[in-house]
C-alpha cells in the first residue's frame, strides 16, 4: 500500500518470547492494526529501516541487545513513531530509563490487555490515525503562551516534544512563572487532549484528607461518607493529573502516591480491591526537590519517578523583552473583566519602568501590578506613578546607601531571614493582614506562609 494513502496502522512487535508476540499480535489485530513481529534487535532495526511503521512495541531484554537501543534508533530515524517498551514486573528503573531514552510509554509484564489497548489507542492518536479526534491546538498560535524571546521559543519546542511522550514531567521555576500553564500546554498538545486536566495544589489539602482526596472513598468508609466519591486520580483517568507544589506532600502521602504511580492503580478509602487508572503525572514545585531529598523531606524513589523529564520555566527577568506583549495581553483581559470601553495602555515611561523592574513575583506580580494600576488610574493611559513598583532592598539602598553594602559580619542565613521577614510584613500590611491573600501575593501556599510566620516569630 502506498504510504501516502495508508489508512491502516502498522505496528512492529519485538519480543523473543513467542507467546508474548502472539498475545500482542492478537490484541492489535483485533484493533484493526497490521503487525509485523520479530524476535531480536538486529531484525527489528532492519525491518524498521525497510518498511514504514506507525507504532513499535519492544521488549526491554532482547537476545542481542537492549530495547532502549531500538528506541534511540527509531527516534533518530522517525521521531513521529511512538515506541512502547515492555518491562519486567516491578522494574521501575527500567521503565524510567526507557522513558528518558524517548519511549512513548511502557508496559509491564504480565501484560494487561485492557491497559495495552488504551496505550495503543493513545499512540494511534499521536500518530494521527485516530480520525475521530479533533486536531490538536498549535502552541505557536496559542493565545495563552505569550512571548517571542528565545527563552520562550525554547520552552515551546520543549513542550511540543514532551507532549508526544507519556513520561512523567517535573516543571520547575520560581513562583508566578506559569508552571501550571506549561502543564496545561503539555496536556493540550498530546494524545490525552480529550481527557481531563485535573490540577491540584498539594499544599492546600489538609493532611488528614489527602488520601480520600487523591484516591476517593466509598460510602460508609468514615463518618460523613454518605456516598461513593471519586478522587483526583479517578477524575483524571484518561487525562493528566497536575500536582502543583509537590514538595508540600507529607511523607506518609508520598509513599501512597509512589505506589499509585508505579502500579497504575488506586484503592479508594473503604475499598478492598484496587482500581486501574490511566493517568499522566505532571508535577511542579518552586522548591528544589533534590535539596528536599538531601534534607530527608522528600522520598528519593518518588523524586526519580516524578523527575523523568525536567522542564524549567524561565523567570520574567530573563525575558524582559516579552513584558510589553504580556502587559498588553493582561490589560486586554482586565478590560473584559472590568467591562471597560477600551483596554488601558501603558505610557512610554510606565513601560520603561516595568522593563527596568526585577519582578521577584514574576508574571503573577505583573498581573497584580497592572490590575492595581487600572483600578487607580483616572484615564485609559497608565502612567508610571500608578504602577507603584516596590522593592524593599532598592528603597532601603536609596534611603541609606551605606546600609545597602553587604554586611559580611552577619551570616547569610540571618540576612535572608531579614529579607524574608520584610517581604512578608509588607504583604501582610498590603492585604490588611489577611493571610490567605498575603500568601497569594507572595506566590506561596497558605500553609507555607503559616510555617514561615512561626519560624520567623511573626505569629
Amino acid at each position: 500500500m502506498n504510504a501516502a494513502v495508508q489508512t491502516t496502522a502498522r505496528a512492529l512487535i519485538v519480543d523473543d518470547e513467542a507467546d508474548i508476540r502472539e498475545l500482542l499480535e492478537i490484541t492489535l489485530g483485533r484493533m484493526g492494526i497490521e503487525t509485523v513481529a520479530v524476535s531480536d534487535l538486529g531484525s527489528a532495526r532492519r525491518m524498521f529501516d525497510a518498511q514504514p511503521f506507525d507504532l513499535c512495541l519492544t521488549d526491554m531484554r532482547l537476545p542481542d541487545g537492549e530495547g532502549i537501543a531500538l528506541v534511540r534508533h527509531i527516534n533518530d530515524r522517525s521521531p513521529a513513531c511512538p515506541v512502547a517498551v515492555i518491562t519486567a514486573y516491578g522494574s521501575a528503573e527500567a521503565a524510567v530509563a526507557s522513558l528518558k531514552a524517548g519511549a512513548f510509554d511502557f508496559v509491564s509484564k504480565p501484560i494487561d490487555v485492557a491497559g495495552l489497548r488504551t496505550l495503543v489507542a493513545q499512540a494511534l492518536k499521536l500518530a494521527g490515525l485516530d480520525h475521530d479526534a479533533p486536531p490538536h491546538p498549535s502552541l505557536d498560535v496559542s493565545p495563552r503562551l505569550v512571548g517571542q524571546t528565545e527563552a520562550m521559543a525554547a520552552l515551546r519546542r520543549t513542550i511540543a516534544k514532551l507532549a508526544r511522550s507519556q513520561a512523567p514531567v517535573y516543571v520547575t521555576g520560581e513562583s508566578g512563572t506559569g508552571k501550571e500553564l506549561v502543564a496545561r500546554m503539555i496536556h493540550a498538545e498530546g494524545p490525552r487532549v480529550n481527557g481531563a486536566f485535573v490540577p491540584v495544589n498539594c499544599g492546600a489539602i489538609p493532611a488528614e484528607l489527602m488520601e480520600s482526596e487523591f484516591f476517593g472513598y466509598l460510602r460508609g468508609a468514615f463518618t460523613g461518607a454518605t456516598r461513593d466519591t471519586a478522587g483526583l486520580f479517578a477524575r483524571a483517568d484518561g487525562g493528566t493529573l497536575f500536582l502543583d507544589e509537590i514538595a508540600d506532600l507529607p511523607m506518609s502521602m508520598q509513599v501512597k502516591l509512589l505506589r499509585a504511580i508505579q502500579e497504575r492503580s488506586i484503592r479508594p478509602v473503604g475499598a478492598t480491591m484496587e482500581t486501574a487508572v490511566d493517568v499522566r503525572i505532571v508535577s511542579a514545585s518552586h522548591r528544589d526537590l533534590s535539596v528536599e531529598v538531601a534534607r530527608g523531606r522528600f522520598r528519593e524513589d518518588l523524586y526519580y519517578r516524578l523527575n523523568v523529564i525536567e522542564v524549567k520555566v524561565p523567570p520574567l527577568r530573563d525575558r524582559i523583552a516579552d513584558i510589553p506583549m504580556l502587559a498588553e495581553r493582561i490589560l486586554a483581559g482586565l478590560a473584559r473583566k472590568m467591562r471597560l470601553e477600551r483596554a488601558p495602555v501603558l505610557s512610554d515611561d510606565a513601560r520603561s519602568a516595568l522593563m527596568d523592574y526585577n519582578f521577584p513575583g514574576n508574571i503573577r506580580e505583573l498581573e497584580n501590578i497592572l490590575e492595581r494600576a487600572v483600578t487607580l488610574a483616572e484615564s485609559p493611559v497608565i502612567e508610571r506613578g500608578y504602577l507603584r513598583l516596590y522593592s524593599p532592598l532598592a528603597e532601603a539602598a536609596a534611603a541609606n546607601p551605606a546600609d545597602a553594602l553587604v554586611d559580611e559580619s552577619t551570616d547569610l542565613e540571618s540576612q535572608l531571614e531579614a529579607l524574608e521577614r520584610e517581604r512578608i510584613q509588607s504583604a501582610l500590611e498590603a492585604c490588611r493582614y489577611n493571610k490567605t491573600k498575603a500568601a497569594q501575593r507572595l506566590g506561596i501556599t497558605f500553609r507555607a506562609l503559616r510555617y514561615r510566620l512561626t519560624k520567623l516569630g511573626m505569629e
